[in-house]
């Protein structure tokens, strides 16, 4: 089974049932299979085979759906891909994955219009057309890309049945970039049995059915969406809300309108949706669940929101090289407030020592994870992969415990990891970036506390002068790096604190932060 049949089985029998709704617009499952099928066809008639990549740079909505089910049906490996990232970003991705096709929005025109040249094992660019005009200065026709380029409706008009290539089980579905520690993202690569045995689990621990209305409002391109807001509830037949960004206002309406029954966040987002002034605990009355994941919650928000709109809150974890999600605080037992809770069904979690033996409860090791969700590895990177895979087990780099009912709390998190709103930034590849300033000697990222994002990143900078300025060096950081990237404040030091081998002292510097901010 893979989450393609899968859908189609949903479809058989729920085929005038509400997939998803999106901009007031419903779609049942019969015509949402239908539309995946035209897609499908599509990229077969351009030449599109079997384990080719076709990338993903699009926001929240139907043409992401289509897009992604299309391809898999049509047995191409999928790379979704922030489309707010920056052309540098972009291009390292798309030349890294080896795709062959891009879909994108017209929001990407721009930054695919400058890179596209030093691509050129990207054959087509298929442009999802939209109602509003925004490309801005951009004529369609200047467009050097435009040779290359097709619209959606362009490939999917003209269906006409074809025979789709069988899928096994191992076969690459998904390549997730993941920040990676030496500066450059690493593609996780997941397979169909990774993808679909991970939806069909989350889904049974908790207890979703084809009775339950989810608000879809995280990033699609995001892997704890796509797995918990999208998958899952496509298996199950459940409808879902789709929202094309978060906004607290447009959430409780769309709750309290449409009687929704679950709805995932990042811990920003249950913030921000604590501080609206707005919102009231009946707004929220129909929720039975409500999720938080892609970064630790903090417990005083926990309470205080559950305290003030009366609905439970169950933290789970995860990461993208295993499918994500691996534990869940459980509905059927004690929530407990600061655990990522049990691991759910078929996946095993496990802390160890640096020998990798099991230590017992209470006492403080690395997080490993086994189970049919673990990646098949990182994508043309088999040294990293046998670094971080060993013997089935996937280890995290995360420092956690378990008690004595196995319920499972991080202690902290990979090593300098900065997570903003939910995203993760590693020092390292924003270190890069503040390098390559001419002006620039030495640089230091690290994160610090944010009452709203749970952390900002902040640089510390030795210049070879005394020319920059602190706006400089954001501006010169939001030319290159995706927004929650760029560094929030920025230090200027005569010099970083270091060993008597040369390597900085972080540690130092966390101090500081904590003196200062």
């Amino acid at each position: 089974m893979n989450i393609v049949k899968a859908l189609e089985q949903t479809a058989s029998v729920y085929a005038h049932k509400t997939a998803y709704t999106f901009s007031g617009a419903p779609v049942t499952y019969g015509k949402l299979n239908q539309d995946i099928n035209r897609f499908a066809a599509g990229l077969h008639s351009i030449g599109l085979q079997k384990n080719d990549h076709i990338a993903l740079l699009l926001g929240n909505g139907a043409h992401f759906i289509n897009s992604f089910y299309g391809a898999l049906k049509a047995g191409l490996t999928v790379v979704p891909i922030n489309p707010m990232y920056k052309a540098d970003e972009i291009s390292y991705i798309l030349q890294n994955s080896d795709v062959k096709a891009v879909v994108m929005s017209n929001l990407s025109l721009p930054v695919v219009e400058k890179v596209h040249e030093k691509l050129p094992g990207v054959k087509h660019y298929i442009l999802c057309e939209s109602n509003k005009d925004q490309m801005a200065a951009y004529t369609c026709s200047t467009l050097s890309v435009w040779k290359k380029m097709k619209t959606f409706t362009e490939l999917t008009e003209h269906f006409s049945s074809c025979r789709f290539p069988a899928v096994n089980q191992d076969d690459t579905a998904v390549i997730l970039y993941t920040s990676g520690t030496t500066g450059k993202p690493k593609g996780a690569m997941l397979t169909h049995q990774n993808i679909y045995s991970n939806a069909r689990d989350t889904a049974h621990y908790l207890s979703m059915t084809e009775k339950d209305t989810v608000i879809t409002v995280l990033p699609m391109f995001h892997v704890f969406c796509l797995t918990v807001m999208l998958n899952a509830p496509i298996l199950c037949g459940a409808e879902m809300l789709i929202l094309s960004s978060f906004s607290p206002k447009q959430v409780f309406k769309e709750i309290k309108e449409k009687k929704a029954t679950v709805f995932a966040g990042v811990p920003t987002m249950y913030n921000f949706l604590f501080q609206y002034l707005d919102g009231k605990p009946e707004d929220l009355a129909s929720l039975r669940l409500c999720i938080s994941g892609g970064a630790p919650m903090p417990v005083s928000l926990l309470e205080s929101f559950e305290k003030k709109f009366r609905v439970q809150i169950s933290e789970g974890y995860g990461l993208s090289e295993a499918s994500p999600v691996t534990a869940f605080n459980p509905l059927d037992r004690p929530r407990k407030a600061g655990s990522i809770g049990c691991s759910i069904p078929n996946v095993e979690n496990k802390i160890v020592n640096e020998l990798g033996e099991e230590l017992e409860p209470g006492q403080v090791g690395e997080l490993i994870v086994k189970g049919p969700n673990i990646m098949k590895g990182y994508y043309k990177m088999p040294e990293e992969t046998a670094a971080t895979v060993r013997d089935q087990w996937l280890y995290t780099g995360d420092l956690a415990y378990r008690d004595k009912e196995s319920y499972f709390y991080i202690v902290d998190r990979k090593k300098d990891l900065i997570i903003v709103g939910g995203y993760n930034v590693y020092p390292r590849e924003v270190e890069e970036v503040l390098y390559a300033h001419c002006e620039i000697v030495e640089a230091a990222v690290l994160g610090m506390p944010d009452r709203d994002y749970g952390e900002a990143v902040i640089a510390y900078i030795v210049q070879k002068g005394n020319n920059l300025t602190e706006k400089d060096v954001i501006n010169y950081c939001g030319e290159r790096l995706v927004s929650y990237k760029v560094p929030a404040f920025v230090e200027f030091l005569q010099e970083l604190p270091k060993n008597t081998t040369g390597k900085i002292l972080r540690r130092a510097l966390k101090k500081q932060i904590t003196g200062k901010h």
